[in-house]
């Protein structure tokens, strides 16, 4: 079908998954949506989503976190998306394409992104109720909602996508099995070796695992549902749930129905420019195509580079795509593995370089050639030099192999920097951008940061794996250019806020002016500091004040003048110039009594009350000469500051839990009670939220804060780096199944691993995604014991503990401190006249247009002299 003038030639793209959209990217960026007509048939009821991310769905990502379709994206470039609506049959004589709606669409070209589909192994009783196969959001939904009334799983295969269905059930909380066919688990990456590796790890976490054994037959009972497996060593094993994830398959039947020529084994042929051999005018992209050098490729970074292939050669430019680097990098049920180049060592008269430590669970193999050329590996638990070992494959490294396998402590090993890297060399996989193209934009196109450079390069968009190199190149690359990158905390200091803390904690300085005098900026010694590195290092003296022997109580001497104003008056300044009062009310529980005492304060004061998201009351509208009357009847009814003015732990929300709820599994209410106790007082970078929830259904929103806890059959699972307000971030799964001994330890570990390592004012969810490594860091630092620096974290913890002190009960009862807490210092009686009240709703709000009086140039008889507001 040709173009009629007026109707502009149409493009039909079948298939929406993540190789589909990067190929509407592609069209984009070449003009292409601008002069034809885009037409997209998706099969699947929702846009393009995240597959590689799948299993992320399980750790409380939404199907709406996972997608990757920007429908102003789609909107913006005039492309008509058509979801639930597959293409059914193709007349290539008349270039057509008719959908299962009926629509019947003429095309110029045809690009076929149909993917792959799962292969179930043709053993009787797979299609019994209770098999599954793990490939589409949808797999998982019908997964999760049946794993509610079984106790035990299976898994047939034991490869990267069988792996983490395996993980996926664990965390359901399902007995779990894994059986692979081959001799050892991931059989085409990692060897041997790798394997054994892999396998001891994995059963450590309380699964069990079957290699060298098929599957003979699905087992079923009277009413049709999986009982359990026949295996093909004559065993059988006892299951309710079976998930077939044995590898897959091209999806070329569309192409075979209409005669394009197909591989041997599946797969669309295609020439080198992604078009099929039969029809210049239908091209195919991703799993479902049989690339020119024979292969079938299952990754996403090669179908990335087909999709740009067909465009750039829809587009009349040249390209072509010859093979891809098919090296990728996993977190497999918490355990890294990597493998790139020639891992299995197929090169001749190749040499292998292997350090295994079994009880560590570690095991790295590289492969180099006679002359010293790196030419592949394998890594299995430890893959923090992937990044910089897959940009040296194909080169001579400049140190030797060995030390590039040794752990630390082992023999010192190399700190290859991004220095060493060829320009050539290839940062990025997903997207086949090279060190030089990095290096070009930061000084062709003056990009200063990360997200500057992902969004000029795209580097670091697609997995994620290179994100760590890629910061060490821009950081290399201003440094090169002469710019110079301060990353002190402030004027002050040059330092960084973790490297004053670790200052503070090695020398035990107790107070901000011996840092600044001993460790300021030249031109800052012996000044006055700023309002960036005075309450930073406030913060700082505070959290480690019992371990350096220094005053947690914020007040105290010289730690008076380094707080902001909320933390000067112990309470939060408001709208009109007067404070709230927040009381704790631990994970939300109440006593009646105490109810009444906060009624008859907040009656007594005139104070606005309201309860918050965060389950406590809050009184607002006391004036600042109030406050400590307030909080000495809040102190002997047995309140405690709630520190919703400081940085430090707010709240630990909880739900019911098993004591009244009928769907609850473990005591909610008397964790959250525990845990808000523990980390009452803990002054740490930012403020700190928690909640803990008592069963799966999360009503206490606990993947929604910095540490949240939620209860599962077996214990409880940890969540870290969430956040709500105007960025919100769903919190990732650090643990899971652990004891109340475990999940204090674990939490302990990570909030002080967090106020040792942040950066000022910084959350856990910004700090998460900032720290290099990110939450694999995390968990071999605070689960693991990477850095061997838990015994110390957990030793500042019992510190903090038992040395906390109730702030407002240390003041009420200091008549110095309470001195402080005036309008006017020189008329201590008198209120602020700009603090006024009217009514609302039987309650009381700000008199704003009093307060906007009171913003007039003023005059001698309206200021006071000596007034401490500024």
């Amino acid at each position: 079908m040709t173009a009629t003038p007026g109707n502009p030639p149409t493009i039909v793209l079948v298939g929406h998954g993540m190789v589909g959209q990067r190929f509407l990217e592609a069209l984009a960026e070449r003009g292409l949506t601008g002069t034809h007509r885009v037409v997209v048939l998706c099969e699947e009821p929702r846009p393009a989503y995240d597959r590689v991310q799948l299993t992320s769905y399980f750790s409380g990502k939404t199907p709406e976190d996972l997608s990757m379709t920007d429908m102003a994206f789609i909107e913006e470039h005039g492309i008509e998306l058509r979801v639930g609506d597959p293409a059914e049959s193709v007349d290539r004589e008349a270039r057509e394409v008719t959908a299962r709606s009926g629509l019947v669409l003429g095309y110029e070209v045809l690009v076929l992104a149909t993917g792959s589909y799962p292969f179930v192994p043709p053993v009787p009783g797979k299609d019994a109720e209770g098999c599954f196969v793990y490939r589409t959001i949808e797999d998982l939904l019908a997964i999760e909602e049946y794993a509610r009334k079984v106790t035990t799983g299976a898994v047939v295969g034991g490869g990267l996508l069988g792996l983490e269905a395996a993980g996926a059930l664990k965390g359901l909380g399902l007995t779990s099995h894994i059986v692979e066919f081959a001799p050892r688990l991931m059989p085409v990456q990692v060897d041997e070796g790798g394997g054994a590796a892999l396998l001891r790890t994995i059963e450590e976490m309380g699964l069990s695992v079957h290699t060298g054994v098929g599957t003979q037959e699905i087992v079923t009972g009277d009413d049709g549902a999986v009982t359990g497996m026949k295996l093909s060593d004559g065993s059988k094993l006892a299951t309710e749930l079976v998930v077939f994830s044995a590898g897959v398959r091209p999806r070329d039947q569309l192409a075979r129905d209409c005669g394009l020529a197909v591989g041997e084994r599946g797969g669309i042929s295609v020439d080198e420019q992604c078009r099929t051999v039969t029809d210049p005018h239908v091209f195919a992209i991703g799993e479902c195509a049989l690339a020119a050098d024979g292969r079938v490729y299952g990754l996403v970074a090669p179908g990335y580079e087909q999709a740009e292939t067909a465009a750039a050669t829809i587009a009349a430019r040249e390209a072509s795509f010859t093979g891809a680097d098919l090296s990728t990098k996993l977190k497999l049920l918490g355990v890294d593995v990597a493998s790139f180049g020639d891992a299995h060592g197929t090169a001749e008269d190749c040499l292998d370089v292997v350090y295994s430590d079994s009880r560590a669970g570690l095991y790295k193999k590289l492969v180099v050639g006679r002359d010293g050329t790196l030419l592949g590996g394998i890594l299995v638990g430890d893959a923090e030099a992937y990044g910089t070992l897959r940009a040296f494959t194909g080169s001579v490294p400049p140190v030797s192999p060995e030390s590039l396998v040794l752990p630390a402590g082992a023999g010192a090993p190399a700190q290859l920097g991004p220095a060493a890297l060829p320009d050539d060399a290839v940062i990025c996989s997903c997207h086949n951008v090279t060190k030089g193209t990095v290096r070009g934009a930061v000084t062709e196109h003056s990009c200063t940061t990360v997200p500057e450079v992902k969004k000029c390069t795209r580097a670091g968009t697609g997995c994620g794996s290179c994100v760590k190199v890629l910061g060490q190149l821009v950081t290399a690359e201003l440094e090169a250019s002469g710019v110079e990158v301060d990353k002190g905390l402030c004027g002050c200091f040059a330092q960084t806020r973790e490297e004053l803390y670790e200052i503070v904690r090695a020398l035990r300085i107790t107070s901000y002016r011996e840092l600044l005098d001993r460790h300021g900026r030249e031109g800052a010694r012996g000044g006055e500091g700023c309002e960036v590195c005075k309450p930073a290092v406030g913060s700082i003296i505070a959290s480690l004040a019992p371990a350096i022997g220094a005053s947690g109580y914020v007040l105290e001497g010289e730690q008076a003048a380094l707080q902001d104003t909320n933390d000067h008056f112990l309470a939060n300044l408001q709208r009109n110039g007067s404070y709230s009062v927040v009381p704790r009310i631990p994970g939300g529980e109440i006593a009646p009594e105490k109810l009444i005492v906060i009624g008859e304060i907040a009656r007594d004061f005139g104070l606005y009350t309201k309860i918050t998201g965060g389950q406590r009351i809050d009184m607002f509208g006391a004036r600042v000469e109030q406050l400590p009357l307030i909080w000495a009847r809040l102190v002997d009814a047995g309140f405690e500051s709630g520190h919703a003015y400081g940085k430090s732990l707010r709240t630990v929300k909880s739900c019911v839990g098993q004591t009244w709820c009928r769907y609850g599994v473990q005591d909610s209410v008397r964790m959250a009670i525990d845990l808000e106790l523990r980390y009452r007082g803990l002054r740490s970078p930012h403020k700190l939220k928690s909640a803990v929830s008592g069963c799966a259904r999360e009503c206490a929103e606990a993947q929604s804060k910095d540490f949240g806890v939620i209860a599962t059959s077996n214990g409880w699972n940890l969540y870290v780096g969430g956040n709500g307000g105007a960025t919100p971030r769903h919190a990732d799964l650090l643990a899971q199944d652990l004891s109340d001994a475990e999940l204090v330890r674990l939490i302990d570990r990570f909030l002080m691993f967090y106020i040792r390592t942040a950066d000022k004012l910084e959350r856990t969810s910004t700090w998460l995604e900032r720290l290099p490594g990110g939450l694999d860091h995390v968990r071999d630092v605070v689960v693991h014991d990477s850095l061997g620096i838990c015994d110390e974290l957990e030793s500042l913890m019992r510190a903090h503990v038992s040395h906390y002190r109730d702030e407002w009960a240390e003041t009420v009862n200091d008549p110095e401190k309470l001195a402080r807490f005036v309008s006017f210092v020189n008329a201590p009686d008198t209120p602020d006249p700009v603090v006024g009240f009217v009514p609302e709703r039987d309650q009381m709000k700000p008199d704003l247009p009093l307060l906007n009086i009171g913003l007039r140039r003023p005059s001698e008889d309206d200021v006071l002299e000596g007034s401490t507001r500024r």
